[in-house]
């Protein structure tokens, strides 16, 4: 056989197995590379979209942080506040009960005086007595000079 016979017969055999290639092989590979160039694209496209989704739900975390601090700080502030208010009434509870310790311990001061004062002018009006027992050395009527006592009592 001749070369060029030969290499006729080649190319007709590489044409028919290029058609054959073309028509049973080639198009089952094309779309599974299209399938994966698909299912890349729809990984991607998912990859992006979570992306997205991370960054919005990171934002929403971000304000709720934000919003729970600034919450904890208004109601630290109302406790302080309240804590204030409680101590301030406190202190006004603890002054108007120490005004009435004050007052009572007054009042018993001015008592005992009172008491004491009484004791002294009892205790002078029997001096005066006495007395005036020894200066009249004479008998002297308790009856007729109750009025005298009383009146000297008064006076003292």
């Amino acid at each position: 056989m001749s070369i060029t016979a030969t290499l006729i017969i080649q190319i007709i055999v590489f044409l028919l197995l290029a058609a054959f290639t073309m028509k049973f092989v080639w198009p089952p590979i094309a779309r599974a590379l299209d399938a994966r160039a698909a299912k890349v694209a729809d990984g991607l496209a998912a990859a992006d979209q979570a992306k997205t989704d991370l960054a919005d739900a990171n934002q929403r975390v971000e304000q709720t942080l934000a919003a729970s601090r600034s919450e904890i700080a208004t109601r630290l502030a109302d406790a302080e506040r309240r804590a204030q208010q409680i101590i301030e009434e406190a202190k006004g509870r603890a002054a108007e009960e120490g005004n009435k310790i004050l007052a009572t311990a007054r009042a018993d001061a001015d008592q005992q005086a009172a008491q004491a004062r009484e004791a002294l002018r009892e205790q002078v009006a029997q001096l005066a007595v006495k007395g005036a027992e020894q200066i009249l050395r004479k008998e002297v009527n308790p009856a007729v000079h109750a009025d005298l006592l009383a009146q000297l009592k008064t006076e003292l």
